[in-house]
């Protein structure tokens, strides 16, 4: 006997399955300027790379003959594919059944996609669209008696996402409107991407807005991305969504597969040696002068390995990935464009959440300082700026990875302690001047009263000034061997190439879990 009949059915409801909402459902999705979430995978992975996890899950609907009349495939469709030649775990919801809204065999499929990826230890992607639960049908048929709830003895459902952040890199993208638990997925990754006109992140839509808090928005109003590039919620906006793919991609070519691997180190036809003439006068001789640290970062990276993360969030740090002598390392830079680089509440977080990344995948860290203190002001006491950036401070104490940090222009007040990390290696351009306050700020508080009665304050204020500013050489810090060098700035890229060979044998003894796991 036979099982052909049984092994057609099985290839039928494959077909079903791929069928998604069906044709009208895909036609309106599309019309929304859209894809389909199986379009956005093969957008993302090498072309037929793609293996699917439960291709038929889902629950038929059978005729009076025993033949299969409707299908209604799982609405998550996960599996493996390949991104940059490597292994990678890739899912997302789809909208055109129950707009995402996950259905039975769907929610079975979106945990599990975290647990593959533990399972392989590979990286995970997700591709996110969806409202996440619905009360329809929470309270039942009414018919029989059903169970509510989770046992007692299961293990807590969002455990496992805990774990991902802590074993894999995760990525994740907001490629329609995404609210409940799917915005909760997004904002649990290592980086994670937005599409600019078509994607909104939400805690709960404008209905439940509005029938909760009397406030009447569009999805746009609430979560769009010009609010969400700038709460930090999401690190970068992309213009389309092959757009955010690529962006996706390019992360993960920084990343290790797990925090048991080291990111690979590729060749590097940039000259170590090379040195940037722009660099010697790119620091104005009047502190009161803003400069660009993005062109500092250009000249001294490998050539165009800069991958800037949230430039929007935080505005006075800058973050990112790049590569020096092909070696991945993490950035944290101050931009003396935004807030003179003071620390904010917002900045202090963002500059706390790469030390965290690099330290979880053991990532050595380059910061470029130019530090005028935490953020003062009403505003910044309203924001509590100091308690984050104190957070940030003991997250540079407590990391474990090779720091290298140049002090390019300033350093003044506690806030200077979130650019050192145990055993630095400090180097300083001439340019640099540090203190416990700047010149400006202590000169008014020590010298109040001999400020106010100078026949003319203000000239007594910029003599003393002046003074004082003679006494904030960096010299001194090289004689007393409190920095390792003195450089001419255009030395930098030469000394850091130097530096990543001494640390790379030292990052093979750190793989593995690290004491302080990383958070959304």
């Amino acid at each position: 006997m036979s099982w052909q009949k049984d092994v057609s059915e099985i290839e039928q409801r494959r077909l079903l399955a791929k069928q998604q909402g069906g044709p009208e459902a895909i036609k309106i999705h599309h019309a929304k300027g859209r894809l389909t979430i199986r379009e956005r995978i093969e957008g993302v992975v090498e072309k037929g790379s793609f293996e699917e996890h439960g291709e038929g899950a889902g629950f038929a609907e059978f005729d009076a003959d025993g033949e299969i009349k409707s299908f209604h495939p799982a609405n998550y469709v996960v599996g493996f594919g390949k991104v940059n030649g490597r292994r990678i775990v890739i899912g997302g919801e789809d909208f055109t059944l129950k707009g995402g809204s996950p259905n039975a065999a769907g929610l079975r499929k979106s945990v599990y996609a975290e647990e593959l990826a533990v399972q392989f230890k590979v990286p995970l992607i997700r591709l996110l669209e969806g409202g996440g639960g619905s009360v329809a049908g929470a309270s039942g048929d009414g018919k029989r008696p059903a169970t509510v709830g989770s046992p007692v003895n299961a293990e807590p459902r969002f455990r496992i996402i805990a774990r991902a952040m802590n074993e894999v890199p995760v990525v994740s993208g907001a490629m329609g409107p995404v609210a409940g638990f799917p915005a909760g997925r997004l904002v649990a990754s290592h980086f994670s991407v937005m599409v600019k006109e078509t994607s909104q992140v939400l805690v709960a839509g404008p209905a439940v807005v509005e029938r909760a808090l009397g406030i009447s928005m569009t999805k746009n109003e609430l979560g769009g991305s010009h609010i969400h590039s700038r709460s930090g919620l999401v690190d970068n906006v992309a213009d389309s969504e092959a757009h955010a793919f690529a962006l996706m991609r390019q992360f993960l070519s920084y990343m290790p597969q797990n925090i048991w691997q080291l990111p690979e180190r590729i060749a590097s036809d940039d000259d170590p040696d090379r040195a940037a003439e722009a660099l010697l006068d790119i620091v104005p001789k009047s502190s009161r002068i803003p400069f660009k640290m993005r062109e500092v970062i250009e000249h001294v990276l490998d050539q165009g390995s800069f991958f800037e993360i949230s430039p929007r969030y935080g505005r006075g740090q800058i973050i990112g990935l790049g590569r020096i002598s092909g070696a991945v390392v993490g950035i944290i830079a101050n931009d003396c464009m935004h807030y003179a680089g003071a620390m904010t509440a917002q900045g202090s977080q963002k500059a706390r959440r790469m030390m965290e990344l690099c330290d979880t995948f053991h990532l050595p860290m380059v910061n470029f300082l130019d530090e005028p203190g935490f953020m003062i002001g009403p505003q910044a006491e309203k924001e509590g700026a100091i308690r984050y950036g104190m957070a940030a401070v003991c997250a540079a104490v407590q990391s474990t990875v090779p720091w290298a940090t140049i002090a390019v222009h300033k350093s003044f007040g506690v806030a200077s302690a979130a650019h050192f990390a145990p055993n630095t290696y400090k180097l300083a351009w001439p340019s640099y001047e540090m203190g416990a306050l700047p010149i400006e700020g202590g000169v008014a508080v020590a010298f109040h009263r001999e400020i106010a009665a100078a026949d003319d304050p203000d000239a007594k204020r910029k003599e003393l000034e002046e003074m004082l500013s003679k006494g904030r050489s960096p010299f001194p810090l090289m004689e007393s061997f409190s920095i390792h060098d003195l450089i001419d700035p255009r030395q930098t890229r030469s000394k850091l190439c130097q530096w990543i060979e001494w640390i790379e044998p030292l990052l093979e003894e750190l793989k593995g879990p690290v004491q302080w796991g990383m958070r959304p």
